[in-house]
This record gives C-alpha cells, sequence and structure tokens, in this order.
C-alpha cells in the first residue's frame, strides 16, 4: 500500500508545529504511521513498536493509516511516523543500500516527519557502520553518529537507561543484543544514559541519540512495549500537542514493573 502524495504535509516544517509552520494534525482523520523494511528489519520482534503506536493512537479515538514497506517498495514521503526495527548484517547491509537509492526516509526526514529506529536501523541513520563483509558501510546521515564493530563481548542482556531530561519520559527498559558500538558526534544527544547495561558500548554510558524529531536505539523488548510513554511522545510530536487524553496502562505497567524488579534483582 502507498500514501497518495499531500503537500499539505510533504512541504517543509520541523517538530514544533505552527511556530515553524507545521499544521497541526490533532484534526486530521489519520495519523500515517510508517513501517520501513518489515521484511529485513523485523528480527528481533520490533514490529511491535507498530502495534504499540498503533494502540496507543486509537486508545484516544486517533485514527491511523498504517503503511508496511517492503524492501522492493517505494518509501513514502508523506507519513507522520517512521519505524525502522533491527535486523542481521546482511539485511541490514541491504536496507542499507536500498534506502539510500530510494532517498524516500531522507526527504520525509527533511519535511519534519519523525523517526524512531531501533539496533540496526539506528546504525543505519548514522553515517556509517560495519557491514557484514568487514566494510565501511554508508549511512543515511540522518543522525550525527557513526558505528564501529566491537572488539570485545557482545552487549547482551537486559537495560535500564534514564532518559534525557528534555524528554520528559520515565526510565527506559529495554533488552540489547548488538556487537557495534555506536559513536555520538556534536550533533547528537544521548537518548538516554544506561543505569544497566552497555547502552551505545562506548563505556561513556550513553544509551541511543536524538536530534529534533530523529531517534534511535539499541533497545528491544519491543521497546515501546516496556515503554509506552515513548509512543506517546512519538504522538504528541505527530499531533503538535503538549498531552493527550488518558488511556489505560495497566498491562504496560505490569510488564514495566515486572522487567525492571528482574533487571535490579541481584543474581
Amino acid at each position: 500500500m502507498s500514501i497518495p502524495p499531500n503537500p499539505q504535509y510533504d512541504s517543509q516544517y520541523s517538530q514544533h508545529g505552527q511556530q515553524y509552520g507545521r499544521p497541526s494534525k490533532m484534526s486530521e482523520s489519520s495519523l500515517r504511521l510508517v513501517w520501513v523494511y518489515p521484511d529485513l528489519l523485523s528480527t528481533y520482534g520490533d514490529r511491535g513498536n507498530a502495534l504499540v503506536v498503533e494502540r496507543r493512537a486509537r486508545q484516544r479515538g486517533l485514527g491511523v493509516t498504517r503503511i508496511d514497506v517492503r524492501s522492493d517498495q517505494a518509501v513514502p514521503t508523506s507519513g507522520d511516523i517512521y519505524l525502522i526495527g533491527g535486523g542481521e548484517d546482511r539485511p541490514q547491509r541491504l536496507a542499507a543500500e536500498r534506502l539510500r537509492n530510494d532517498g524516500g526516509l531522507v526527504r520525509a526526514a527533511e519535511n519534519g516527519a519523525i523517526i524512531f529506529s531501533v539496533c540496526a536501523g539506528f546504525q543505519i541513520l548514522g553515517h556509517e557502520f560495519i557491514n557484514d563483509l568487514g566494510q565501511r558501510e554508508p549511512g543515511l546521515g540522518l543522525l550525527d553518529v557513526w558505528t564501529t564493530r566491537g572488539e570485545g563481548a557482545r552487549c547482551v542482556g537486559d537495560v535500564l537507561a534514564d532518559v534525557d531530561p528534555q524528554l520528559g519520559l520515565p526510565q527506559l527498559t529495554g533488552f540489547e543484543n548488538h556487537q557495534g558500538v555506536t559513536h555520538l558526534g556534536e550533533g547528537a544527544k544521548p537518548l538516554a544514559r544506561v543505569q544497566v547495561g552497555r547502552g551505545n558500548g562506548t563505556g561513556d554510558g550513553t544509551e541511543g541519540a536524538w536530534r529534533d524529531t530523529v531517534f534511535g536505539t539499541y533497545l528491544h523488548g519491543p521497546v515501546m512495549a516496556r515503554n509506552p510513554a515513548v509512543a506517546d511522545m512519538l504522538l504528541k510530536l505527530a499531533l503538535d500537542v503538549s498531552a493527550l487524553p488518558p488511556a489505560d496502562t495497566t498491562w504496560y505497567d505490569a510488564l514495566r514493573t515486572e522487567r525492571i524488579a528482574a533487571t535490579t534483582r541481584p543474581a
């Protein structure tokens, strides 16, 4: 399924809505949620992020048009929220090649779309990473980060991390499984700082990165099932609002409580 062009949303705008010329979508009939390359980058259950964003929107009575874009399809430029998951090394290389050639995701970012990426997707949004052939693979340059190959043990296990206070989110819980070491440049801020786990693998305690409306993390889980406030943050950015109507979080809270307790419990 493809998204028809929409000049209202394809014009240049920034994350802060009408202040910078972006129209508010609170009155629009449907948000456009794009799940990028599920055939290549959905190895670790990250499809769950798309399900949670869709569910959190519908709990507030918001319409959602979800589009799953396979790697042989063009990435639409008029989406509101784009999600990219993790994957193995060869599919990651193929995804990076196709996203560079397609150009749709970069144009969507230039249009002010919200992009949330996990693990392999996070690395692809940076300047470069090491591919399955041991070579430096160009990324999309949407985040000022670059990824090298870690020489030690893989970063595997549960993570607890305190989010950048500017984002106003509670502590993150998730699961990491990666060999990459991601370095942040001056144009990117750490998404969070780990209390438990390895995060970006650099030893400085950073986890993930963000700039404007582009976010990256190593956390699976899927991360939004463990942290529904992340999904709500994306919705607020897309709608250009500072708050959303309340929604039931009973099951999310139970999962968060269980995983946080398991992570902090002495071995």
